[in-house]
């Protein structure tokens, strides 16, 4: 299946598209996303989807440095839980270790590879999204991003040896230079960063000891596995697909980069239907959204991706037992819905 990233890969998108004189919602729609899902920062959209939305970002602008100067804007905090774990890792290396091992967690096609030789260490990028092309926007934000991290640990004065990119040179690499403040070389066989060993040896001037055995149990409660599971995937591709109108498993699959039947397939060995993981998806958001007046029914109905109202209200009562109108008064007056 195509792998998948999570709508926090673009972090302060927004602002950086509005400074390059960029409509984003416009852009973020033309990939074949949700604007409104960069408020879920956790829902997972694919990782294609997000790398032809960066190309097409620099394009429109003019910008060839669009990854860095998104890189430019990331902090810490973004890689969200991951975040506290790290921090406080008692080492630069152990830091980077525990970065590469749960990157899986926020961008499935991405993977850094560390190689140590000489008293020298390369940390490699690399980047699948599932389909053929070349994405050097999101090489960049990757590369971007990992130097920025190393920069925290190990003090805004410090440099690497080298960085390096396969793409091929922009017309203007001073964004680039500015960035890594050292050599940066494009055209080459690898993307990614070279540093002394020794500084991956550098203690981690932001880590507490006696806080570590709580941050570690963080992990315990985010899914840190790399077999992420078709259904969660098929969950997650549901809500994305769902206010436009076109959820169909044969869409869901084509966003997966496999065919109706593999779905179908691998949904039924975790014991589900493509029709259960939808009515489960829409029930879940149902009953938020009908309880919220902020939405008419008619909206929640369209947001859900019914064709009518009727189809909506038949939907509901018999997930609920209630219609939409009877819930939504209920939990607005603060009780439960009365029987009908």
């Amino acid at each position: 299946m195509k792998p998948l990233a999570r709508y926090a890969s673009l972090n302060n998108y927004v602002e950086l598209a509005h400074s390059a004189g960029l409509d984003p919602a416009r852009m973020i729609r033309d990939a074949g996303l949700d604007p409104a899902g960069l408020g879920l920062q956790d829902r997972w959209v694919p990782a294609s989807a997000i790398a032809t939305l960066l190309e097409n970002s620099a394009t429109a602008s003019g910008r060839d440095d669009f990854g860095i100067a998104l890189a430019g804007l990331r902090r810490f905090s973004n890689l969200g839980p991951l975040s506290l774990v790290i921090r406080e890792e008692p080492d630069v290396r152990s830091a980077v270790k525990m970065l590469v091992r749960y990157q899986h967690m926020y961008n499935e096609a991405l993977r850094t590879r560390i190689g140590e030789n000489g008293g020298i260490t390369t940390l490699r990028v690399e980047l699948d999204v599932g389909v053929p092309g070349d994405f050097p926007q999101s090489i960049d934000l990757a590369v971007g991003v990992l130097h920025q991290l190393l920069k925290g640990f190990l003090g805004r004065t410090w440099r690497p040896l080298s960085v390096s990119f396969t793409r091929p040179a922009p017309h203007d690499p001073a964004a680039h230079r500015r960035m890594f403040g050292t050599e940066v070389l494009f055209a080459e066989r690898f993307d990614g960063i070279s540093l002394y060993t020794k500084d991956l040896d550098a203690p981690n001037a932001m880590s507490d000891p006696l806080l570590r055995p709580y941050t570690r149990k963080i992990l315990e409660g985010v899914d840190a596995r790399e077999d992420v599971t078709t259904s969660s995937r098929v969950r997650d591709l549901i809500e994305l697909l769902l206010p436009t109108g076109r959820c169909s498993a044969e869409q869901v699959a084509r966003s997966l980069g496999v065919d109706r039947r593999t779905v179908h397939r691998q949904l039924a060995a975790e014991g589900h239907t493509f029709s259960s993981v939808l009515d489960s998806t829409r029930a879940e958001l149902a009953s938020h959204m009908v309880g919220n007046t902020r939405y008419s029914l008619t909206e929640v109905s369209e947001l859900l991706g019914f064709s009518s109202p009727a189809n909506f209200s038949r939907w509901f009562r018999k997930q609920f037992g209630h219609s939409p109108s009877r819930w939504r008064s209920g939990t607005t007056e603060g009780r439960s819905p009365a029987p009908e």
